[in-house]
């Protein structure tokens, strides 16, 4: 259910697929991937537990995550003209242009305080602590989460493109869906602030 309410790494991952493209996007999501993979491990070491403890840590990344959030908004409400018409005859995308949807799907998650309590405090709670390989427990729990992840930000990479071909059609529809990205990235960035 946490994969199907909208949050920064949807708008994220949509947002992309609209103004980039299937790749890119699909690039965003690796990022993402990766992120939620961190975030299990700081679980499964316990580090989490210690940003739970210690609020100053955790305002930091707090802090951090918002103005990244807000950045990105801003960025996407600054972005350039509306979409070209999608054209199988497009250059390959660069693969710095990847590197850089990848980083962004990275920063986007590891910067979110909320994904790494929500690891650190739903995970242990599948644990079965009677058992010896708590280790494995953690692998197989975290290869879940990054796979049932990776799945809907695949579908979501997926709709952004075929949306894409659609607003290609309607310059109006471009920018009222920028407006509404960048608005919900920054609306989700404030939100860390005052949280």
């Amino acid at each position: 259910m946490i994969y199907l309410l909208p949050g920064p790494d949807m708008i994220l991952v949509l947002q992309t697929g609209v103004a980039n493209g299937r790749l890119p996007a699909l690039a965003t999501a690796a990022g993402l991937a990766m992120a939620r993979g961190a975030h299990v491990l700081l679980a499964a070491t316990g580090l989490a537990a210690i940003f739970a403890a210690s609020p100053w840590a955790l305002d930091i990344v707090r802090l951090a995550g918002a103005g990244y959030l807000i950045w990105l908004g801003i960025q996407v409400l600054r972005s350039g003209p509306d979409l070209a018409a999608v054209d199988s005859t497009l250059p390959p995308i660069p693969s710095a242009d990847l590197k850089a949807a990848c980083k962004r799907g990275l920063l986007t998650n590891l910067l979110n305080p909320k994904s790494l309590l929500f690891c650190s405090v739903l995970l242990p709670q599948f644990l079965d602590t009677g058992r010896s390989d708590i280790l494995l427990q953690f692998l197989i729990l975290g290869l879940l989460v990054v796979g049932v992840g990776i799945l809907f930000d695949t579908f979501y990479a997926i709709t952004a493109s075929l949306l894409r071909q659609w607003l290609t059609r309607y310059p109006i529809m471009q920018r009222l869906q920028r407006g509404v990205f960048g608005a919900l990235l920054i609306g989700f960035g404030g939100q860390l602030i005052i949280a």
